[in-house]
């Protein structure tokens, strides 16, 4: 549905984007993660138009020249007149996106119901809460159904709840659209996203499904806990290595291979050892993000 190509985007002393390619399929949620910096909101911003690329294509579709009423954006700080109520502003927004006023009317109660602010329809923006301000740009976004919703750190001026409400949004949002966001909060993007895109310095640092991206920086990393003691007998066997022990009875450790576990679980039942937890660490998507970074 989208395609970027060697996108780059440079100023006269700072190349912000180099080089940065990806796709996103239709009904697909994908996440641009990385740092302060990394080119994340400049990427997002020559994918939605504010911005001209310095070399590089974008296509929507397979078209160069895309129809712009096929995005929805919504920025990090979304800006609003504040003496308007939120029904004149979606009118307005409504009416830039090339909405007739009838067409805009018939959106503007499904937008705000769906982005939970019926009762403060007629409320003036100047006084929303940050959270108000964020669903109410997020309405604006949607108004005119875009088959690309781009959203730059939805979730950053969210409290737990509001956050909760807004991935809940996306999660439906994605049966009917491709979502495009970036975000700072890991945890969020793991709820919602099937690929990311980890930037950093500009460039793209890794890329695609997320359970390959976790795959692919699995560890053997174990914990063992018995009722007995562990430490004097764990270390000598062959397939363990770097043991640490928390206490005389709870031992970390890494294995040669996945099937090295069942030969450590006979091991202990034939030394008559009482196993009260065996278990492998789970690597997050924050652990896999920061070695990615990092590496």
């Amino acid at each position: 549905m989208l395609s970027i190509e060697s996108l780059c985007k440079s100023y006269r002393h700072h190349q912000a984007v180099r080089d940065v390619s990806f796709q996103v399929k239709e009904n697909e949620c994908v996440a641009l993660l990385g740092p302060n910096g990394a080119g994340k909101t400049t990427t997002l911003q020559m994918l939605s138009g504010l911005l001209s690329p310095t070399s590089g294509t974008i296509k929507l579709y397979g078209e160069q020249k895309a129809d712009r009423s096929m995005i929805g954006y919504l920025p990090q700080y979304p800006a609003f007149y504040s003496w308007m109520t939120a029904n004149e502003f979606l009118t307005f927004a409504g009416r830039l996106s090339g909405l007739s006023k009838k067409k805009s009317l018939e959106k503007i109660g499904e937008m705000l119901e769906f982005v939970g602010l019926q009762d403060a329809a007629n409320k003036r923006i100047g006084g929303y809460s940050g959270g108000m301000k964020q669903r109410l740009g997020l309405a604006q976004a949607l108004l005119h159904k875009p088959k690309l919703l781009i959203l730059d750190e939805p979730v950053s001026a969210l409290d737990p709840s509001g956050r909760i409400e807004v991935l809940d949004m996306m999660r439906e949002l994605k049966k009917h659209m491709a979502v495009l966001f970036s975000t700072h909060v890991l945890h969020d993007a793991e709820q919602v996203c099937d690929q990311v895109v980890i930037m950093q310095n500009g460039e793209i640092s890794w890329k695609g499904a997320l359970q390959q991206l976790k795959e692919q920086h699995q560890t053997n990393v174990f914990t063992l806990t018995v009722k007995e003691k562990l430490k004097g007998w764990l270390e000598e066997r062959p397939y363990i290595s770097d043991v640490v022990y928390k206490n005389p009875s709870q031992a970390v450790f890494e294995l040669s291979d996945t099937g090295s576990g069942r030969t450590l679980l006979s091991d202990c039942i034939q030394m008559g050892l009482t196993i009260t937890c065996f278990e492998q660490k789970t690597e997050s998507l924050e652990d896999v993000y920061l070695k990615v970074v990092h590496a």
